[in-house]
């Protein structure tokens, strides 16, 4: 029989501590290290009993969640972290300290079920790694995490036809639906792979094949035809860019 799961609760609402301690429970293989009602407390306590995964609150007092989840990557065996939190709004830097999951209150038995199995593969695929040589960590940005009504959803970055940006958030296109995400158009052109994704416009990314063709109006600007009918205006700075669409 493989070893429980060790789990360490951090919320600031008794109440919340106790539901999280009744469902974990009735969970095979998993086994409750200890509670924290605040950040600091969560800290030393991690040192102290090292337990495999911790179930985050978000918003506390003095140092939140995320704080504590980027104190506890730099650690040298961080926990895995999945967030429990009664706010969506939260969802993009969750996913930037790399949470497992994402659950939100008041919590179900069967939603906390699936994190904890998310858990439990991530504590198992840790092993495996330390067993291991560490492979080639990917060189940009494969995916991305997005916020709807009822959770988050993974978005592969091959899936995205363009980008556009939007004040200070970028807005991820995929056919007739868009996700708007906490990013900046330069912080994407380096993480994006070149290979896929061409810059036209200070404003707009586009997927290299999703262009379909070039053209230039009376004015002399030039314009990228999309694969959905759509036009793209190419920047005067990203002409370049889009002539070597065409080899040119």
């Amino acid at each position: 029989m493989p070893d429980p799961i060790r789990f360490l609760i951090v919320d600031d609402e008794p109440l919340a501590i106790e539901r999280l301690q009744l469902l974990l429970a009735r969970m095979p293989e998993v086994a409750l290290a200890g509670t924290a009602s605040d950040g600091a407390a969560a800290l030393r306590l991690v040192e102290g009993v090292q337990p495999d995964a911790v179930l985050l609150d978000i918003a506390m007092p003095g140092m939140d969640g995320i704080d504590v989840a980027r104190a506890l990557a730099r650690t040298e065996r961080p926990p895995v972290v999945i967030f429990v939190t009664a706010f969506d709004t939260f969802a993009v830097a969750a996913f930037d300290v790399d949470a497992v999951d994402y659950v939100m209150k008041p919590v179900a038995a069967e939603r906390l079920e699936r994190a904890v199995e998310r858990a439990r593969e991530r504590v198992r695929r840790r092993g495996v790694e330390a067993a291991e040589p560490p492979p080639p960590q990917p060189q940009h940005l494969e995916e991305f995490w997005v916020s709807e009504p009822r959770g988050l959803v993974r978005l592969a970055a091959t899936d995205i036809d363009r980008i556009s940006a939007e004040r200070d958030y970028m807005r991820l296109h995929v056919g007739k639906r868009s996700w708007l995400i906490n990013h900046t158009i330069a912080r994407l052109e380096e993480e994006l792979d070149p290979a896929r994704f061409v810059r036209l416009h200070r404003s707009a990314m586009v997927r290299r094949d999703f262009v379909t063709g070039l053209r230039r109006d009376e004015t002399g600007r030039w314009w990228a035809r999309l694969a959905d009918g759509a036009e793209q205006k190419v920047g005067r700075l990203y002409v370049q860019n889009a002539k070597a669409l065409a080899g040119r």
